[in-house]
């Protein structure tokens, strides 16, 4: 999270503004000959050289080395992004991806997303998938596969299909496995994997002993499914994540492929990080896990009008492009939310 934000004047956001701008293009130490020079600042060198030192003295930047340049530090990225995020524009911008092929796929338009995004902005992209207890079932077929054998397939409104096999110990009438798969599409179709009104249609009153003890065997195709459910990471980008790589970055990449195997551990950080409410975004030691403490997060949450469902990433070096990214994450989440409203509101 941000701490207190030490109060600048317009001129040195300014100069640090562009210091970001120019280290984040050339990887390299700015100085303020370089900086009059290349960004147009109409200030003398001395004047530029003065601010930057002051910008030092305030830990917003730092200078390698025995180099007259200055680069940016946590700190210094910290506040350059808090002032982007200020400046967001009331609408996302539009994002070249087009979800509308993917019918109701929820599953193809996140890794679809994970990999346009790791394209357009070359970082790594991270989609956490709608937990599942978010959708809604769709259709429902009982099978009788054998005298004393029964197999129950849902589908839901992710496009998720699970399939359960039931024994008994005595011959099902053929009238009551079709009367199931009729009772269950007309009462369950439309209605949340998760919610009590799937239990209560489940365990129904009204329903005689027969088809109650039946539903009984049938209920953990339903319930066991969101019990037993652990969130999905999509990820995009990780086989090309060295391609760009400077070589003091390389050690920083090492933690992160070592954690792009403990995909519960990436869901975990981004959940620390998310905001429902509007773009996020962690900086160095402010991500928790310790692989992550030379990298940057950058997220934006996507979902329903009452409820976010998962969020869109990346993840990359403290040297990014934070105005890039965070544009990119917020229109990529965009279209994922217009997406999402059409497959879980259009049972």
């Amino acid at each position: 999270m941000s701490e207190t934000r030490t109060e600048l004047t317009e001129r040195q956001e300014e100069i640090l503004r562009r210091v970001v701008q120019e280290y984040v293009t050339t990887g390299q130490p700015v100085g303020s000959k370089v900086l009059v020079e290349r960004t147009g600042l109409r200030l003398s060198p001395s004047t530029v050289r003065n601010e930057l030192a002051e910008l030092e003295s305030l830990g917003l930047l730092t200078h390698p080395h025995t180099s007259a340049g200055r680069v940016p530090t946590e700190r210094g990225y910290r506040y350059y992004v808090d002032r982007l995020l200020e400046e967001l524009e009331p609408r996302p911008g539009s994002f070249p991806l087009d979800l509308s092929a993917m019918r109701s796929e929820i599953e193809a338009a996140l890794q679809a997303t994970t990999e346009m995004l790791s394209q357009v902005t070359r970082l790594l992209a991270l989609v956490s998938a709608p937990p599942l207890r978010a959708a809604t079932v769709r259709h429902v077929e009982v099978l009788l596969l054998q005298p004393k054998v029964v197999m129950v397939v849902v589908i839901t409104s992710t496009g998720a299909v699970t399939k359960r096999v039931f024994g008994f110990a005595e011959a099902v009438d053929e009238g009551l496995a079709d009367w199931a798969r009729e009772y269950l599409n007309e009462q369950l179709v439309g209605v949340q994997l998760g919610s009590r009104l799937l239990r209560q249609r489940l365990d129904d009153a009204g329903l005689s002993p027969l088809e109650r003890r039946f539903l009984v065997v049938l209920r953990p195709t339903f319930t066991e499914l969101v019990a037993d459910e652990e969130q999905r990471l999509f990820v995009g980008g990780a086989a090309g994540l060295l391609d760009d790589v400077r070589d003091e970055e390389l050690h920083a990449y090492r933690g992160l492929l070592e954690l792009l195997e403990q995909r519960r551990a990436l869901l975990d950080v981004i959940a620390e990080a998310f905001d429902p409410r509007r773009p996020f975004v962690r900086v160095g030691d402010e991500l928790s896990h310790p692989a992550l403490h030379d990298l940057a997060l950058v997220g934006a949450a996507y979902g329903l009008a009452h409820k976010a469902l998962g969020a869109v990433s990346l993840l990359g070096p403290l040297r990014m492009d934070y105005d890039k990214a965070i544009r990119s994450v917020r229109a990529a989440a965009s279209e994922l939310s217009r997406f999402s409203e059409e497959v879980f509101e259009g049972d």
